[in-house]
């Protein structure tokens, strides 16, 4: 049996033991570039979450604001109904024509009477 040297036993493989080919190595470029892309897509979808928030909110503080109109609309309807049942109870043509005999002693004429010509 022939021995071998130290230089040529390194160089034959073991069997069964394949050597790795060897891959290209990864330029560093194409990961920065996949990096910031990344980064790019996570911005460009925190600033449309952060933009819907900002709607939302706004939004609600006009509804907010409408309801608030609402129920002073709804008030003031209800002191106007008032406030013309009132007037039409003071203006009641009975009352002012017993007022008018109390305070000033004023009689009512009918505007459309007759006059008799004929005396």
């Amino acid at each position: 049996m022939a021995s071998l040297t130290h230089a040529q036993a390194s160089t034959i493989a073991e069997p069964g033991v394949r050597p790795r080919p060897r891959s290209k190595p990864r330029s560093r470029k194409r990961a920065q570039a996949r990096t910031r892309g990344g980064i790019l897509w996570i911005a460009v979808s925190g600033i449309l979450l952060a933009g819907v928030v900002f709607v939302n909110v706004a939004v609600l503080q006009l509804n907010l604001s409408l309801d608030k109109t609402n129920t002073e609309r709804s008030k003031l309807l209800a002191d106007n109904a008032a406030l013309q049942s009132q007037y039409s109870s003071l203006v009641a043509s009975r009352a002012i024509k017993e007022e008018a005999v109390k305070q000033f002693g004023l009689v009512y004429q009918d505007p459309y009477g007759y006059v008799n010509v004929a005396k």
